[in-house]
């Protein structure tokens, strides 16, 4: 099942974070909280599922959103974007020390605030892919995964005009279609730039194997088997000589 990104919101000017949510909610994506001071946030950051965190400079506290973004930094592997009145050169050169993802000036409209965060979650997906440069153009939605290092659970994919996240247990299948990967869920296919082999790598061992050459499966998801094929959903699905020993070996264990 996909899952809408999740966004913190860290404001002081509660004008202008209902406004963003409201912006962000319009868009598609969901916000997790939105917060006014460090302290609030670290707690969210600490009790809830965050994938993005949108950070004023200037909190109402002690700590600013550079202290959030450092902190963020040590202990989440996830991209934030600093939101500020400040462009000046001193409070640019003092937030690129904790390597923002983002830096967006207020004032803004939506759309700079959509692009923003899709350029964030974009280039901090790719650059977690040795060899990725930047994201491909074409005429389909290109699903891009996160490595599990950042999602032990799941991976990000990309429908339409926004990321969202696929649990590994829904994943059913993979097949290799030319340059694409298709991707099967119980009720849905979503296609992938990715070589087969690569994308095994970022999948859990325990649960996906690779079936054929063409083929990359789910095992908690196989309903039947036979000499040659295995099936999954009403599916029939080649297997190789290897993997039929193996399933065969596993079910008599």
């Amino acid at each position: 099942m996909e899952q809408s990104i999740k966004i913190l919101i860290v404001e002081d000017n509660v004008i202008i974070a209902d406004d963003m949510q409201s912006m962000l909610e319009e868009i598609g994506y969901e916000i997790v909280d939105n917060v006014i001071v460090y302290e609030q946030a670290v707690e969210v950051l600490k009790t809830q599922q965050v994938d993005l965190v949108l950070i004023d400079i200037i909190l109402a506290s002690d700590k600013t959103g550079i202290d959030l973004g450092k902190h963020i930094r040590e202990n989440y592997d996830i991209p934030f974007i600093f939101v500020t009145s400040n462009s000046d050169r001193a409070t640019v050169e003092n937030a690129k020390t904790v390597k923002p993802n983002g830096y967006l000036v207020k004032p803004f409209e939506q759309q700079d605030l959509y692009t923003s965060i899709e350029i964030a979650l974009s280039n901090f997906i790719y650059g977690k892919q040795p060899g990725n440069s930047g994201v491909n153009e074409g005429t389909v939605n290109e699903d891009v995964p996160m490595s599990n290092s950042i999602l032990k659970d799941s991976i990000f994919v990309k429908k339409q005009h926004l990321y969202y996240r696929i649990q590994f247990g829904d994943i059913q299948f993979i097949k290799a279609d030319n340059v694409y990967l298709e991707v099967n869920t119980v009720d849905k296919k979503f296609l992938v730039r990715s070589p087969l082999k690569d994308y095994l790598e970022k999948l859990p061992k325990n649960k996906f194997y690779r079936a054929h050459k063409s083929y990359i499966v789910n095992v908690d998801h196989i309903d039947a088997i036979n000499s040659k094929d295995i099936m999954i959903n009403n599916t029939l699905i080649p297997i190789s000589k290897d993997f039929k020993e193996f399933i065969i070996s596993a079910m008599n264990s």
